[in-house]
């Protein structure tokens, strides 16, 4: 069985940590590296969509980065318990117009026995930037 460390029940240093690996392997923008942190059937829901396993969670990622470009990503711990964990996020991207990007938003995580995400639950909100605003 395959496990991602840090396991649970997290403490305040291990959610940190877990996070941090998160915010790193999303920077990377390589769909099928962060698909490996969840669970096979993982559930999420991201704004309006439902993506539910791996594949589906490689196809969404492969279309998001082909419409957000630069895209630059910062993760806050909010709150954990056991097997859960709260972030705030926010992130910058461009379209392809140019028109630069910042999106809000918080997520809650549930994790199995074996440090892989089951859940992601993703509330995210997009404000129009000048690209001089950017902070990441």
């Amino acid at each position: 069985m395959e496990k991602k460390h840090p396991l649970p029940p997290f403490t305040l240093e291990t959610a940190k940590e877990k996070i941090q690996l998160a915010e790193d392997a999303w920077n990377s923008q390589n769909p099928e590296r962060i698909s490996l942190a969840y669970t096979i059937d993982s559930e999420w829901r991201n704004r309006n969509q439902f993506v539910n396993g791996r594949e589906e969670i490689v196809q969404f990622l492969a279309g998001k980065w082909q419409k957000e470009f630069d895209y630059k990503l910062k993760k806050e711990y909010w709150a954990h318990t056991d097997n859960r964990i709260a972030v705030r996020f926010e992130y910058e991207y461009r379209n392809k117009e140019g028109q630069w990007f910042r999106a809000y938003g918080n997520e809650n995580w549930e994790f199995d026995e074996n440090g892989l995400m089951q859940k992601r639950f993703a509330s995210i909100n997009d404000l129009e930037i000048k690209e001089s605003d950017r902070h990441l």
